[in-house]
């Protein structure tokens, strides 16, 4: 009877819990479009909460720590929207001027040279004219629709005044979560219930040194292979060469997506600007050099395995998290999935570990009866005549 009461309390405890968590869901689904400054902030002053500590460590203490991490972190945002901001405004432009060049290459010299390779009748079924056309008339009805959503936006003080506060809010948010990131992290703590307090404190403990070691190191990654790729497509004499290395440096966080969008990418802006073998073997040379700097110094010594994730699980994360929740959910996707991961491992080793699995015999070791066997039969067997 005293068991059947006890397996009632922790099934209705579990119903708590989950009844909590799909509240706790609920309310960020909700409230999705006024929490990214919150969790981009949250993240932000994550990430800086370890540099605080160095510092307190040496002697300095809280508030000059965090003045000083935050001041290097605002350094650094403006002085990449100073430098990024009008180069990639100009790589866009020269984009749109290039438009006519890479629409006279796809129907003179692409579609050509596939319907030789293939056999197939492309041009017949395929217009490419009237294609171009039609999304040129597409995009000026979405240019002509963007233009009425901004001027509806700025005609609206209240949209107006919503991105102005976030804006103003985000720093503000973030030097405050610096400021108080311990002080918060133990007021979580001091909820969690005390029979459980040293798993979850294991699996926090866990959590942050995966995730953590991930994102500081996939960001450092992005920068430097952007940084190189950028560099490299531009300095062999393509156009568009930064925009392409800035691209490929930021998708290098799914792994072989961002190599192979500079190849592809660099090949066909080199065939459109030049034409020639000696620009297409310039990028392989820099896709290559790039390849060889990611996969064997950058990503061992700055990410390594740190995360778990297959590839696909990455990109199934961050789709389903916009899917969800918007921009918030796009921001929430990796970390989510670096938790999601270890509480997977977590209950792969509770599994193995109890009697569903195990059985309630010992497991059979099959190497010891089979050192145990000649033994066995000549134990067994009848002694052989002389």
């Amino acid at each position: 009877m005293g068991s059947d009461l006890g397996g009632i309390a922790d099934f209705l405890r579990r119903l708590q819990w989950t009844a909590l968590s799909l509240g706790v869901l609920g309310l960020v689904w909700l409230l999705a479009p006024i929490l990214s400054p919150f969790v981009f902030a949250a993240l932000l002053g994550w990430l800086g909460d370890p540099l605080v500590d160095r510092l307190e460590r040496a002697g300095r203490s809280r508030n000059t720590a965090v003045i000083m991490v935050f001041s290097v972190m605002c350094l650094v945002l403006i002085l990449a929207l100073v430098i990024l901001v009008p180069l990639l405004e100009r790589q866009v432009l020269t984009l749109m001027e290039s438009l006519p060049r890479y629409r006279d290459w796809f129907i003179g010299t692409a579609l050509p040279w596939l319907e030789q390779r293939t056999g197939l009748q492309i041009l017949a079924w395929l217009d490419p004219s009237r294609l171009f056309i039609l999304i040129r008339e597409h995009w000026e009805e979405a240019g002509g629709f963007a233009t009425t959503v901004l001027g509806y936006v700025s005609r609206s003080g209240f949209a107006v005044l919503g991105m102005v506060a976030n804006i103003v809010l985000l720093p503000v948010l973030t030097f405050f979560f610096l400021r108080d990131w311990d002080l918060l992290v133990g007021r979580v703590g001091a909820l969690i219930p005390r029979d459980h307090f040293s798993i979850v404190r294991k699996l926090a403990m866990e959590s942050d040194a995966v995730l953590g070691g991930f994102l500081r190191g996939q960001m450092l990654v992005m920068l430097i292979m952007g940084v190189l790729y950028g560099v490299g497509l531009w300095w062999i004499g393509l156009d568009l060469g930064i925009l392409i290395g800035l691209i490929g440096g930021l998708l290098t966080f799914v792994p072989y997506l961002g190599p192979a969008t500079v190849i592809v990418l660099g090949s066909i802006a080199a065939l459109v600007q030049f034409g020639d073998w000696q620009h297409l073997a310039g990028v392989a040379v820099v896709f290559t050099i790039g390849q060889v700097i990611e996969s064997y110094l950058l990503t061992p010594k700055l990410v390594g395995d740190r995360i778990g994730l297959h590839p696909m699980a990455v990109i199934f994360a961050v789709l389903a998290g916009g899917q969800l929740f918007g921009f918030l959910g796009m921001l929430l996707a990796l970390p989510v999935a670096a938790v999601a991961n270890v509480l997977l491992h977590y209950a792969h080793e509770r599994y193995t570990g109890s009697r569903l699995y195990a059985g309630e015999r010992p497991p059979i070791l099959l190497h010891e009866g089979l050192d145990d066997a000649p033994d066995a039969a000549l134990t067994n067997d009848e002694t052989p005549a002389a």
